[in-house]
């Protein structure tokens, strides 16, 4: 009792302060939200997505950063077990460790701040293994070194940074097609499921085979060839069960009791498991890199300064090779990075289902943007919104108080450098398949009623792990939704609508004309004379007893300002629909039909048929 006076009185007194008004909490008389619910909702996501340290550490060090590969073995041309290589690479994971949970924080704190909102950023999973396997190689082997890929990366954000403030990459995040949007998470989390099974960065239950391409591996190093096939003792390696077990089984009953940081205990018991010396699963074994590794273990706190990854960009820009990964980064970026903070908005109710926006977009967007040429510096690829910030949403997070925390902790786990570095692949090998399964789920939103949806889709989908790029996935994905759906219209077109597919009307609508325009609602603003264009106003009407809703400010006129279209689209139950906007407030609850329910539960959003109008107000303010 004495406990809950003390965190009431807490959050009273912070929501008088500056801190209360400029994110909105509770007694600021704006938003109806708790300082306490902010920190826990916080804590839950930064442990939900603290794995990112370790695996992305493991990932990118793959790519053997600036290290150069002059192997002493002719028979080892990618110096996969040549010592001074390998101990230039474990320097460079530690390097990518600080340099993780640096940029994390900056983004975090810089994108709870600015834009209030309770996401958290870091490098993203996928785009990491993308720019790691695909672009640079395993081990430098691709076509683009490490340097010249993190100058592209920087570039890129640079061109994000534009794209956002001109309102296009918010206008192709609501443009694309939705079925492509949720084939393209599903896609990734089967891309990630291959590198969780693979050798390298996984457990190595999957692997290279002359005959069938891809079959079981799971050997000790001593019985695979030169090119990583298991020639014998196939499914033998202790380690590979060891992060089975212990990694995805004991991960996985946690999560089905909803354990908060199931990941991350999982990853902690592996990596425990891993760390002793004279065992057959030891992370540092007797050789000139597992001392050095095993040196700086023992530090268990420091801090690391980034060595050989911080500005090391390659600027040659005649290569066309950069040029092709720059063009190849931006636009899988705006399909990941772009939808990923789309989709983490629009879970937590804060995209306008008319406008298909939400109010702070540019201001993240922008974040995001700046943030990828950051992160480049420290020698990193791109970051992104996570999905993992649904478990602070579900916590109760709304502001962006949520993310500074995340951030905090972010920051705190910086100097634990030699923790973070000293986990082995084989403990986050089920972490990728772990998270590729909940990435698997926005499949099931997909229409898969009509082939003009469904076949683009599933060739997205397929081609990711197939092809092991994200890249390749959404090029077939778009490419294919053009064709099919292109040739319908033609033929609809020139028959004058005579011959069109039976099946027509089961098509998910599409149209690049989206309601609010392309320029962000700031812009609109600004071009209007807003001197306070930076701030979305509102009001509260009442329209009689029990009435009372919220009155956005739209960049319309008001005599355009009518919703009975969308209302009637939507199915949004309202009796004045001209007059009050988005929806009547009839006795403190609006009222919504299971027509406008579906599209927010395929976009990840699990809505009642009835919403609290004190809900809808907190939803509408917070926008």
């Amino acid at each position: 009792m004495v406990f809950n006076n003390v965190i009431e009185n807490l959050n009273l007194r912070i929501a008088r302060s500056f801190i209360g008004r400029h994110f909105r909490l509770e007694g600021s008389g704006v938003l109806d939200q708790k300082f306490s619910i902010e920190i826990r909702a916080g804590l839950a996501t930064f442990f939900a997505m603290a794995y990112i340290i370790a695996v992305n550490s493991s990932i990118v060090s793959d790519s053997g950063g600036t290290c150069v590969c002059d192997p002493v073995d002719p028979t080892d041309a990618i110096c996969a077990v040549d010592p001074a290589y390998l101990e230039c690479v474990s320097v460079v994971k530690r390097d990518i460790v600080t340099a993780t949970c640096a940029i994390a924080c900056i983004a975090c704190v810089s994108l709870g701040f600015l834009a209030n909102l309770p996401l958290g950023i870091a490098p993203g999973m996928g785009l990491n293994a993308y720019f790691t396997y695909q672009v640079v190689g395993y081990h430098g082997t691709g076509n683009v070194s490490y340097r010249q890929a993190l100058a592209a990366v920087f570039v890129e954000g640079l061109l994000f940074v534009a794209l956002s403030i001109l309102g296009i990459r918010q206008w192709l995040a609501r443009a694309i097609p939705a079925s492509i949007k949720l084939a393209a998470g599903a896609g990734i989390g089967l891309y990630l499921t291959i590198i969780g099974l693979a050798p390298g960065a996984g457990l190595g239950v999957i692997g290279p085979d002359s005959a069938t391409i891809v079959g079981l591996g799971g050997c000790p190093a001593e019985y695979q060839d030169e090119t990583g096939a298991c020639l014998s003792h196939k499914l033998q390696s202790p380690t590979m069960w060891i992060g089975i077990f212990l990694g995805g089984v004991v991960t996985a009953i946690l999560l089905m009791y909803k354990v908060k940081g199931a990941i991350l205990i999982g990853i902690g018991i592996v990596s425990i498991t891993s760390w002793p010396r004279n065992s057959i699963i030891t992370q540092f074994p007797h050789t000139d890199a597992g001392d050095a590794n095993f040196d700086f273990f023992k530090k268990v706190v420091t801090f690391h300064k980034l060595e050989k990854t911080a500005a090391v960009q390659d600027w040659d820009f005649s290569s066309g090779h950069l040029w092709l990964a720059l063009i190849t980064f931006l636009y899988v970026d705006i399909m990941d990075t772009t939808g990923t903070l789309y989709s983490m908005a629009k879970f937590a109710g804060f995209v306008d289902p008319r406008t298909q926006d939400f109010e702070g977009s540019a201001t993240a967007y922008l974040v995001d943007a700046s943030c990828i040429s950051i992160g480049s510096l420290m020698g990193l690829p791109p970051v992104t919104a996570f999905i993992e910030s649904g478990a602070g949403i579900s916590e109760g997070g709304k502001t962006g108080i949520t993310a500074i925390v995340i951030g905090f902790g972010f920051f705190i786990s910086i100097f634990f450098a030699p923790i973070f570095a000293s986990i082995p692949t084989w403990a986050t090998g089920s972490t990728l398949v772990i998270v590729g399964s909940m990435m698997i789920k926005s499949a099931a939103f997909i229409n898969w009623d009509y082939p003009g949806d469904a076949i683009p889709a599933f060739l997205t989908i397929a081609l990711m792990p197939f092809t092991y790029s994200i890249a390749y996935g959404l090029i077939a994905g778009i490419c294919s939704y053009i064709l099919l759906n292109g040739f319908t219209w033609i033929v609809g077109f020139i028959s004058g609508g005579r011959i069109q597919p039976p099946e027509l009307d089961k098509k998910e609508h599409w149209t690049w004309k989206l309601e609010g325009g392309i320029l962000p609602p700031w812009v609109q603003r600004l071009s209007k004379g807003d001197t306070r264009f930076w701030r979305t106003e509102y009001v509260e009407s009442t329209y009689g007893p029990g009435q009372t809703v919220v009155e956005l400010p739209t960049t319309r006129d008001s005599a355009d300002n009518s919703l009975e279209l969308t209302s009637q689209k939507k199915g949004i139950s309202t009796a004045r629909t001209s007059e009050i906007g988005v929806g009547e407030v009839s006795e403190g609850r609006m009222s919504q039909s299971n027509d406008f329910a579906a599209p927010m539960a395929g976009m990840g959003m699990q809505m009642d048929n009835e919403v609290t109008g004190e809900q809808y107000r907190d939803t509408q303010a917070r926008r």
